[in-house]
């Protein structure tokens, strides 16, 4: 790959066939589901990849699938209701920008492969039932996911159980997931761009992953439609739980 000679930590081309193949897949989780791309993705980016590239890379994408879908899931869930869960984003948001930059390569994959392995126990035992919103929750919500949107690009984990806790309706759980998502990847970016995440690869990396996140945008919604949420979460969990595992080993050996 010429694209990447004198580029520093590039991503080998037999390398590069895992990470799209990570895109893809992730893409379509992401599209069923509402949710987990960062799960799914960053744990394979960063088996290739330094962890600053690997965040910035699933934002991007992230945010930029989220402008391309935006009729598939806006309007189901008022973005005025996010407002509160947003601000507090932005400051978790922060917070985990500035852990990132502390964190080399090896504790950045140990550290995502027990966050998703704590995520898929979390919501193997969890089972949501239709609940008021408790005032503070959603701002709560906001923070440790804006913590780890700054951190590992991975804000999923405490929206999604907001989600299941408040919304039982599927179309309108994935709504408010993908709407919020759209929003914390952006402020991810700017965060990122501002500590000086971005690198010269970070653009080629872009382009050569986008259309592989476009067919599995695809793909996910016409599975959604399909077969609604009758067994997303089986799926999500377990495909993650797979890969959290295989991450936190790796870190390990």
């Amino acid at each position: 790959m010429d694209m990447f000679a004198g580029i520093s930590n590039p991503v080998e081309p037999q390398q590069l066939v895992f990470v799209l193949l990570a895109v893809l897949a992730a893409a379509v989780l992401r599209a069923f589901t509402g949710f987990g791309f960062g799960l799914a993705a960053v744990p394979v980016f960063a088996l290739f990849m330094p962890p600053t590239q690997a965040v910035v890379l699933s934002s991007s994408l992230t945010f930029a699938i989220s402008l391309f879908s935006l009729r598939t899931y806006w309007g189901e869930y008022p973005v005025k209701s996010l407002l509160p869960m947003l601000a507090m984003a932005l400051v978790g948001t922060a917070i985990g920008v500035t852990l990132l930059a502390r964190l080399d390569a090896r504790q950045f994959q140990l550290w995502v492969g027990i966050a998703v392995i704590a995520t898929c126990l979390v919501l193997t035992r969890y089972r949501p039932r239709r609940r008021q919103p408790v005032v503070g929750t959603g701002s709560a919500a906001g923070l440790l996911s804006g913590v780890l949107n700054g951190v590992f690009a991975m804000p999923g984990p405490p929206v999604i159980i907001y989600a299941l806790a408040t919304q039982p309706d599927p179309a309108r759980s994935r709504s408010l997931l993908m709407t919020f998502f759209l929003f914390a990847s952006a402020l991810a970016l700017v965060l990122y761009a501002l500590a000086g995440f971005f690198t010269p690869a970070t653009p080629w990396l872009f382009v050569l992953a986008f259309p592989l996140m476009l067919l599995g945008d695809r793909v996910g919604y016409a599975l959604f439609h399909r077969f609604a949420g009758r067994f997303y979460r089986r799926v999500a969990v377990l495909v993650l739980l797979a890969l959290g595992v295989v991450v936190t080993t790796r870190s390990l050996v």
